[in-house]
């Protein structure tokens, strides 16, 4: 990248040796965190070094991807440092048919992590801006992070051997202007109290390695971890009618009940039939 990182003072640069001072501890589950001002993709990144054998732990964030994706497919983009942009190497020792909850866990921990940073920021613990507010992060199944029905970000998981590469991108900075679709919002579009990326990250890590850690220990039982109660309250899909566009051209329409012990979920058809949708592209229906 040929542009200076300090040319736009509204967007540093993060800094790598700053994340590993605070977050890699000998009895910590990061083991490394990696900057790089630019890459195609985190998530492919960490993949290559998974089959090659790298420990769990590491975590690669980009300022800037050229080839970022999102959930079946699409494409990520946005000006760099506007966002966080990130992947985690981990090697849960769970049964397989548990390793769907890994993305919701995820997906719940960034929302839990935004909430809790922002929330401490509107109370004046970080002395905001006047008129910023705190933001009612939730998560539409699986795990889009959504404030009202505007997108902020996702996660995207990806099993590579008995490893999962979980990446995830948030929106911070970016102006209306800037974003992908009209449907996208962003930190700075909502006025959030708290826009810290460098603090939002280190919150964000360490809010994941807790449930982790919770959800590893319960030997990935969503209940046992409390993972699939925590994951409900936070979940604006649940109780809606919705519609799921399914592999094949497929289409359901329903109310989503609930989410079964495998992650997938639940939603009652109109002639109150249930069926489990494990991938699919949600849409809810107004």
């Amino acid at each position: 990248m040929s542009e200076s990182p300090f040319t736009d003072l509204n967007r540093p640069p993060l800094s790598e040796r700053a994340l590993e001072r605070l977050l890699v501890r000998p009895e910590g589950l990061w083991r490394r965190i990696q900057v790089v001002p630019e890459t195609g993709s985190t998530n492919a990144d960490l993949a290559e070094a998974a089959a090659a054998g790298a420990q769990e732990g590491r975590v690669l964030v980009a300022e800037s991807q050229t080839a970022g994706r999102g959930r079946l497919g699409r494409s990520w983009t946005a000006p760099p440092r506007s966002g966080l942009m990130f992947s985690v190497l981990l090697r849960p020792d769970v049964p397989a048919q548990t390793l769907g909850w890994l993305p919701l866990l995820t997906g719940l921990a960034v929302a839990a992590a935004l909430r809790r940073m922002t929330g401490r920021a509107a109370r004046g613990d970080f002395g905001q801006a006047v008129g910023a507010r705190a933001l009612d992060v939730r998560l539409k199944w699986p795990n889009d992070l959504l404030v009202g029905e505007r997108k902020l970000g996702g996660i995207l998981a990806e099993r590579v051997g008995d490893a999962v590469v979980v990446g995830v991108g948030v929106n911070v900075s970016l102006r209306p202007d800037e974003l992908p679709v009209p449907t996208a919002t962003s930190l700075a579009c909502e006025n959030a109290a708290f826009q810290d990326r460098e603090a939002l990250l280190r919150a964000v890590l360490r809010e994941l390695e807790g449930r982790y850690r919770e959800w590893t220990a319960a030997r990935g039982d969503p209940e046992a971890a409390g993972l699939r109660s925590a994951y409900a309250e936070l979940c604006t899909t649940l109780g809606r009618r919705v519609r799921v566009m399914l592999p094949g051209d497929r289409e359901l329409t329903g109310v989503a009940t609930d989410v079964e012990t495998a992650g997938g979920l639940v939603v009652r058809d109109d002639a109150d039939a249930e069926h489990v949708v494990h991938a699919g592209d949600v849409i809810h229906v107004r």
